[in-house]
Parts: structure tokens; C-alpha cells; sequence
């Protein structure tokens, strides 16, 4: 086990002792010698699966066992749980009892994806909330952000070869009032993440035994873009960044190649500040109606020998596995863009639309991350007589907890890479 892992313990103990006076230490246990007393002593256990940990907690000592750095720090977030709550301040406090139960808890996680969506580009969340949220995440023990960073209400990432990405893409003129199609504010909104912003919230998460996955949804909820770069368009525009919640006809025009030069170029730029495998590219409530009247695309279809835009589609979404699989990654994508079982099996799929279409992707031999909105669509509201969102559904935590995987035959299930909760921010 390398030295960060061990930190993770003596940053523990050392935070305990600032705020309960104590003098507890931390330490490796390497062989059979007696355990120290008021020690939280780590032992390091090959035959324990990653990410799983056993704690131990006896009179006079603490045992964290686990096989990897994971492991260590999510056995700390459940001793940080059996405590008083102020072990999550900063301050000494002197009217909290500090004192742990003796138990015996050995835990692994059932699914190797244990996500959370963040939705920035309706509701910019300044680098500092993002902080926040991770910290929320490494408490529940979540290994997963889904960073939705480009939508067409605004565009959250710094691109260098494109600057005006985020000097138009980003603010946007006006926002609608609630869901009143025709009533709106008069205040520009807007943000963005700098490179050295997304480096800085990457370590973070890293920190914490966070993966983020960043999303730049492609071909559709491009407006932004368009507006900052109308040309990528079937129309050329003009265009502006939306001020309307839902889903805009206007999308990126796959029968121009300085398409696929500009979104390479994108994420080239986006492959470089997130170490992640996957890189999320959408391909979500795609309007083909312009690509059935753009001369651009009816032409490349013609050359394809296509006479369904959904293969259009296909072309359009293959092209972005290989430019992420020439920088060694991988693609996610949203349910639709397999909905011909046509895109590479590589991919992952998240499934969000409902059941059925997780039930879908995982027959068809995709790997998937279950997130239904009817059951972990978080923006949603809870009950019928709170204001909010009720397009997905309306449910609370009782529904959420009974999802089973009832209608998931085992085949699908070896299929399932994990679950995700939803936040988007309209």
C-alpha cells in the first residue's frame, strides 16, 4: 500500500485529535504484533475486493483492513459516521461524547459504478459548490461524477482554440421564467470553468476516490455552440444561446467535415483534463428534421447509401468513438444512440429514458448505467403538493430504495455497470 493511501488514515486521526483533544496516532500493522493502544491501525488484506473494507473496532483500537486506497477511505467515511457530527467541521468542540460502539463491519460495494449527474450548463455551479458536492458524494460513498458541462443553455468549459465558446456560449441573454414559454427575465446568466479550474476540481475528486466523466452532449443541445460558432450549423444560423428550457431543432450539421475538425479539436482539449476512461458525447433527443432538408446531409447520405437519418446519426456517433479511441479512450452516451444496437459495444450506455430502454441496452450487449428518470431523477419532485418538475415522475426516496432489477434477467444483469441519481438544473 503507497503512502497516499496510508495518509488517508493519519489525516483522519490528525483531524480527530484538532477537534476532540485526543492523542490518538495511526499506523501500519505489519505482521502479528500486539495492537497499540488508542491507535487506528491499518492492515493491508489482498483477499478483500476493491474498493471493500473491514473495520473493526475494539476497546482499545481501531482495524481498517482493505486491498486498495478506496477501501481505506471509504472504511474512514463509515467511522466518520458512527461519530459525532462534529468530525465533519474544523473547530474544537468540547460538549461532544467521543466514543465509537465495539463492531465487527465488513462492506463492498455491489457495483463497481456508483454515479451522480450534475447538470452546469442550465445552473452554473461555481468551482467551489462543485467542492461540495464531491464532498456529499465521498460521504455516501459515490465513485462517479457525470459532469454535464455543455448544453444548449450554456457552454461551462474553457477551449482554447475556440474562445468564443465561452465568450459567447457561456452567458446567455435571457432565461425563461418557471415553464412560461413566453415570459422571461431580462438578465444575462452565465459562467464557466477555466482548465485550471477543471484541473483543480479533477484533484479534488481524486482526493476523495471520485471519477469524473466529463459530458460534451453531441450532436444535439449544441446551441451555445452554434451561437458562438454558427457555421457548425445546418442553417449557418444566427443563432443564440437558449433562453428556453427543453430541447432545440437546431443541431450540428454532420455533412460538413469541419464538423468533426471542430468537435476533435474540442475534445482533444476536454481528453486532457480528466484522466477518465469514458468520455460522455451525448447523443440524446437528436432533431433530425434539418438534416433531412440540409443539401450537406442529404448528400453524405446519399454517399452512404443511407435513407434513415437515425443511420445519419450512427455515422455521426461511430466518428466520435474514434477519435476518442485514437487518445485511447472510450465513449458514454445517452440511451438513444443505440437505439439501432448499430454504435460499437465498446461504449457505455446511460440509460435514462426508463426501464425498458435499460432493459434494452443491456440485452443488446452494451454496458450500462442504470438511471431511469422515473426512479433517480432527483430534480423531480417528491410529492404532488410541492412545486417542480413531475415530467419523469413523481416519487420519493421509498421508490427509489425499491428499485430491484425485477425485470433484469441475469444475462442483462452481468450487463449493469451500476446506478446513477440525476440532477438537472432547468
Amino acid at each position: 500500500m503507497d503512502k497516499n493511501s496510508l495518509s488517508i488514515i493519519d489525516s483522519f486521526a490528525q483531524n480527530l485529535n484538532a477537534i476532540s483533544g485526543f492523542q490518538t496516532t495511526s499506523q501500519p500493522l505489519e505482521g502479528t504484533e500486539a495492537l497499540p493502544k488508542k491507535n487506528i491501525v491499518f492492515k493491508a488484506n489482498k483477499d478483500i475486493v476493491p474498493e471493500g473494507y473491514e473495520l473493526s473496532i475494539q476497546p482499545d483500537a481501531v482495524i481498517i483492513q482493505a486491498s486498495d486506497r478506496s477501501g481505506i477511505f471509504y472504511a474512514i467515511q463509515t467511522l466518520k459516521q458512527l461519530l459525532p457530527t462534529a468530525i465533519y467541521g474544523d473547530q474544537p468542540t468540547s460538549d461532544a461524547q467521543w466514543t465509537l460502539p465495539c463492531m465487527e463491519i465488513k462492506d463492498a460495494p455491489r457495483f463497481g459504478y456508483r454515479g451522480l449527474h450534475i447538470d452546469v450548463a442550465r445552473h452554473f455551479f461555481p468551482k467551489e459548490e462543485m467542492k461540495k458536492i464531491l464532498d456529499l458524494m465521498a460521504l455516501h460513498k459515490q465513485n462517479t461524477l457525470h459532469w454535464h458541462l455543455t448544453d444548449d443553455q450554456g457552454w461551462r468549459i474553457e477551449i482554447k482554440k475556440y474562445p468564443r465558446l465561452t465568450e459567447i456560449g457561456s452567458i446567455r441573454n435571457k432565461t425563461m421564467i418557471r415553464k412560461e414559454w413566453d415570459n422571461y427575465d431580462t438578465t444575462p446568466y452565465g459562467g464557466f470553468y477555466t482548465q485550471e479550474d477543471i484541473k483543480e476540481v479533477v484533484k479534488y475528486a481524486e482526493e476523495r476516490c471520485i471519477n469524473i466523466i466529463p459530458e460534451v452532449d453531441l450532436p444535439g443541445h449544441m446551441m451555445a455552440a452554434l451561437a458562438a460558432y454558427p457555421d457548425l450549423g445546418c442553417t449557418g444560423g444566427p443563432y443564440e444561446v437558449s433562453g428556453q428550457w427543453g430541447v432545440r431543432d437546431d443541431v450540428l450539421c454532420p455533412g460538413k467535415e469541419k464538423t468533426f475538425t471542430f468537435i476533435e479539436d474540442v475534445l482533444t482539449e476536454v481528453m486532457e483534463l480528466f484522466p477518465s476512461e469514458y468520455i460522455h458525447v451525448g447523443g440524446d433527443e437528436v432533431d433530425m428534421s434539418q438534416w433531412e432538408r440540409c443539401p450537406d446531409c442529404r448528400a453524405l447520405m446519399k454517399r452512404e447509401g443511407m435513407t434513415d437519418p437515425h443511420r445519419l446519426e450512427d455515422l455521426f456517433m461511430e466518428r466520435m468513438a474514434a477519435i476518442l479511441r485514437s487518445h485511447g479512450k472510450r465513449p458514454a452516451v445517452w440511451n438513444e444512440a443505440v437505439r439501432t444496437g448499430a454504435f460499437a459495444r465498446e461504449c457505455r450506455v446511460h440509460g435514462w429514458e426508463s426501464v425498458k430502454a435499460c432493459l434494452d441496452a443491456t440485452a443488446k450487449g452494451y454496458r450500462t448505467v442504470v438511471m431511469p428518470g422515473q426512479y433517480f431523477y432527483f430534480d423531480m419532485r417528491q410529492s404532488p403538493r410541492e412545486d417542480g418538475h413531475d415530467w419523469a415522475a413523481i416519487f420519493d426516496a421509498r421508490k427509489v430504495y425499491g428499485f430491484g432489477f425485477t425485470e433484469f434477467s441475469p444475462e442483462q444483469m452481468r450487463n449493469v455497470e451500476g446506478l446513477q441519481g440525476a440532477f438537472f438544473s432547468e
